[in-house]
């Protein structure tokens, strides 16, 4: 089993920091790409960032300039520091990874993290 927990979420005034962080545990034998998503009640889940496994990145336009994804390997860990805040940005943020365990790939995804910008 794989597990992925986030921590980071908070209350923050616009124009502020957070940085979120997502640590896969379990019997995980590789990691390839791992994301941030976002969702707002009655919204669908969008995207906002994807690092690859070899360090690339790319980001939803509406964060870009903003906000930062990055991923210590060997803690099976992901980032997202998000800067200038805006109240737009309150959101659940998840983490999504995809896992390769013994004799298979699957797509695992965290509890959720709740950001919320005042304004």
């Amino acid at each position: 089993q794989v597990q992925l927990v986030e921590s980071g979420g908070g209350l923050v005034q616009a124009g502020g920091s957070l940085r979120l962080s997502c640590r896969a545990s379990g019997s995980i034998f590789s990691i390839d790409r791992m994301a941030w998503y976002r969702q707002g009640p009655g919204k669908q889940r969008e995207f906002v960032a994807h690092i690859s496994s070899g360090g690339s990145t790319n980001y939803a336009d509406s964060v870009k300039g903003r906000f930062t994804i990055s991923r210590d390997n060997a803690k099976n860990t992901v980032y997202l520091q998000m800067n200038s805040l805006q109240p737009e940005d309150t959101d659940v943020y998840y983490c999504n990874m995809y896992v390769r365990r013994v004799g298979r790939w699957s797509d695992y995804w965290g509890q959720g993290t709740q950001v919320t910008v005042s304004s």
